[in-house]
């Protein structure tokens, strides 16, 4: 069993050694050739890129990849991994494609539901067409779809591996459903980022899709090669704003990137969780001010001191709530010397982890370590 892995990518970049790695540039409609096999030969959709983003290569993998062995879809910088990191090779696909129909990410799991979610972030009614065109065209994944659009998960990256004739069928069924919805879905005005509509939706329906089918699903770690750039940049310009104590400069920067690319706060953008991060932090110092009249910018502006410690104080309320964490001793590194930890802070980073009810025990709980372990 052969397995071949297409690479998505829209820019040059070094690609794995491991020759079952095949970059395939997709938009090359409308692009400069990079020298890589394109998706604007044979039978294409390579010009609906801006809408598609990377699903004009899987179309151009559906209509002109003759197979039947295993295919699949990375990207040029996030991969499909081992738990420590290390990418994939074609005997470990292989060993997983012995027991399982699918390979794809880990399931996302949100805070929200993706309807609730997806409202926040771009133009409810595009997936709610898309709902449509299953309830009156797929009648069979309907009542599935309408559970999950409600539920708090979902696949991301339009990253799977498998069999081409099921590569093929779910393929025929992903673009059977955007064919029609382009009727009724119009996204030339949106800006650049919020035009990739079927990119962001078929994510989800591939959730839909391997759950109606009953498939057998290997949920992989998916690991990036670099961070992106636009993550490293935003983290760059906060750690110059938070070195000059400036809070609100850093909200307003924030708020401002976050409103053209929400999807950097994802896991797959956000892998080291510092933009997360920076966001308490900034709430936090917030209303530190407000009641105290001094935060925790005061004493910490070094950007990766100011992660720690929140990243510290995260973990150690998880680790009440889960009760892995006797009153004594620590067992937590977490630096006390002269660091102020405020009722504010701690309020805060439990509301993030907690329902309600466990906020409250597990505020008290984290005080009363903290107390014990100052003295």
């Amino acid at each position: 069993m052969s397995v071949t892995i297409f690479t998505m990518t829209h820019k040059a970049f070094p690609a794995p050694k491991d020759p079952i790695y095949v970059p395939l540039q997709v938009g090359r409609a409308g692009a400069a050739d990079l020298g890589y096999i394109g998706d604007d030969t044979g039978v294409s959709i390579s010009e609906k890129n801006c809408y598609y983003g990377e699903l004009t290569g899987v179309y151009w993998v559906w209509k002109n990849i003759k197979t039947s062995e295993p295919v699949g879809i990375c990207h040029y910088r996030r991969y499909f991994c081992t738990e420590e990191g290390r990418i994939l090779t074609q005997r470990e696909y292989e060993t997983i494609l012995e027991d399982h129909d699918l390979i794809t990410s880990k399931l996302l799991k949100l805070n929200y539901s993706y309807y609730e979610g997806y409202a926040s972030d771009y133009n409810i009614h595009d997936l709610e067409a898309t709902g449509e065109v299953i309830r009156q065209f797929y009648p069979d994944y309907y009542e599935t779809f309408t559970q999950l659009v409600h539920g708090k998960g979902t696949y991301f990256g339009n990253m799977m591996v498998c069999k081409k004739e099921l590569f093929d069928e779910y393929c025929e069924w992903l673009f059977g459903i955007f064919e029609k919805a382009e009727a009724q879905i119009d996204a030339s005005g949106y800006d650049a980022y919020h035009k990739r509509v079927y990119g962001f939706i078929s994510e989800f329906l591939l959730y839909v899709w391997a759950k109606v089918k009953g498939l057998k699903v290997y949920e992989c770690k998916v690991g990036m090669t670099d961070e992106k750039r636009e993550t490293a940049e935003i983290k760059e310009h906060l750690a110059t704003l938070f070195a000059k104590k400036d809070i609100p400069g850093a909200k307003s920067y924030l708020l401002t990137w976050l409103e053209k690319r929400p999807d950097v706060l994802m896991e797959a953008s956000d892998i080291t969780g510092e933009l997360k991060l920076s966001m308490q932090v900034i709430a936090v110092c917030e209303l530190e001010k407000q009641t105290y009249g001094s935060s925790t910018i005061d004493r910490i502006q070094d950007f990766g001191a100011l992660m720690a410690h929140f990243h510290s104080l995260n973990e150690l309320i998880n680790e009440i709530k889960e009760g892995e964490i006797k009153m004594s001793p620590p067992v937590v590194e977490f630096d006390m010397k002269g660091e102020e930890i405020t009722d504010i802070a701690i309020e805060a980073s439990a509301r993030l982890f907690c329902t309600p009810e466990e906020a409250r025990r597990v505020t008290a709980a984290v005080k009363a370590y903290l107390a014990g372990a100052g003295s």
